[in-house]
This record gives structure tokens, C-alpha cells and sequence, in this order.
């Protein structure tokens, strides 16, 4: 497991993918074990947060019929709907004041899956002098997948923290972290 707190340094940012309610156990739409993902993410928005370092934590925010639900042809059944119980962040998972929310899946005519979609998120980035990206979240085949493909594609250094993100399926799990590996991405151990 790498350590966080020799890991960070300038020119880092931490990205934090949708770590919800609905996306862990008891929520909407579940991620085996997803709530793992906490502590693990802890120990990274502390060391961040000491050094100095961006983080950036994205959430869907999806309007009631999104166009990814079940109900309107979609893969999902609702979830994280805005102001609801589901779309708020993970209750022990602890977001430094700090903390920048990046605010996705709001389109009602498109999803967006990654943290990077119509945001303006690589532009902050780069106006804050970031290089390198470290990314963790929900779900790994899903959301934290299109996120690292998109800051791959925008030229950052991407590294995905192993042990803070968990997969929709294990073979989804495999193909997508196949997929960044072969973008460019390196998993931290």
C-alpha cells in the first residue's frame, strides 16, 4: 500500500470519485463493499490536507428521470437524485473544508460519468499548477474509470490509489483497470 504521506507532493491534486451513500451498501444502486473505500481515503484526504495538496471530490447530481435511469431506458435504477439522502457523500468519509466539489450527471439529455465531463475540472487543475492526479472512488469500472481516462487524455500523470476504489463487477473491474493501464495509468499498490 503506498503511503499517502510520502506519496503527496507539490504539483499533486487527489481526486476523490462519488463516494455516496446510494454507491455503498444500503444505498440505491450498491457497490460490493464500497464502503472500504473510507478509511482508505481518509488516510489520503488527511495527508492532503497537511501538505498542502488540492482535493477535488465529485458527486452525480442527477435531476429526478435522469436519462440513466432504468425508468427512462437507462443501465441504472435511480440514484443519487439531487438533494436527496442517496446524493450526499459518504457520512464517515471525511472532506476537509478544503475539499472542492465537482458536481456531474446533472444533464438531462446525457450522462456523465467522469469527473472531467463538461466540468472545467482540467482547467482548474491546470490554473492550479497541478501535474499529477491521484484517484480513488466509485465505482472502478464506471465513474473513477471515465475520470482517469479523461485526465490521462488531458495529459495529466494519473495514479490509481489501489485499495480506494471497488468495481460495479470483478470483470468490469479487470477490463477497466486493463483499460487505464494501458492509457497511461499507474496503480499504486
Amino acid at each position: 500500500m503506498t503511503d499517502p504521506t510520502k506519496a503527496l507532493q507539490q504539483g499533486d491534486a487527489l481526486i476523490v470519485v462519488d463516494v455516496q451513500r446510494d454507491f455503498c451498501p444500503g444505498g440505491a444502486l450498491p457497490i460490493e463493499n464500497g464502503d472500504c473505500v473510507v478509511p482508505v481515503l481518509n488516510a489520503w484526504l488527511a495527508a492532503a490536507e497537511a501538505r498542502g495538496v488540492p482535493i477535488f471530490a465529485s458527486r452525480d447530481w442527477h435531476p429526478p428521470e435522469h436519462i440513466s435511469f432504468e425508468t427512462r431506458g437507462g443501465p441504472w435504477p435511480p440514484h443519487c437524485v439531487q438533494d436527496t439522502e442517496g446524493a450526499a457523500f459518504h457520512p464517515e468519509l471525511r472532506l476537509p473544508s478544503s475539499t472542492i466539489p465537482v458536481t456531474k450527471g446533472t444533464r438531462f439529455d446525457q450522462d456523465q460519468n467522469s469527473a472531467f465531463a463538461q466540468t472545467g475540472l482540467a482547467q482548474e487543475l491546470l490554473t492550479r499548477g497541478v501535474e499529477r492526479l491521484w484517484i480513488g472512488g466509485l465505482a472502478e469500472d464506471v465513474c473513477v474509470r471515465a475520470t482517469v481516462l479523461d485526465a490521462r487524455a488531458a495529459g495529466f500523470d494519473v495514479h490509481l490509489i489501489n485499495d480506494a476504489t471497488r468495481p460495479v463487477s470483478r470483470a468490469g473491474g479487470a477490463a477497466a483497470r486493463a483499460e487505464m493501464e494501458a492509457a497511461g495509468a499507474d496503480v499504486a499498490p
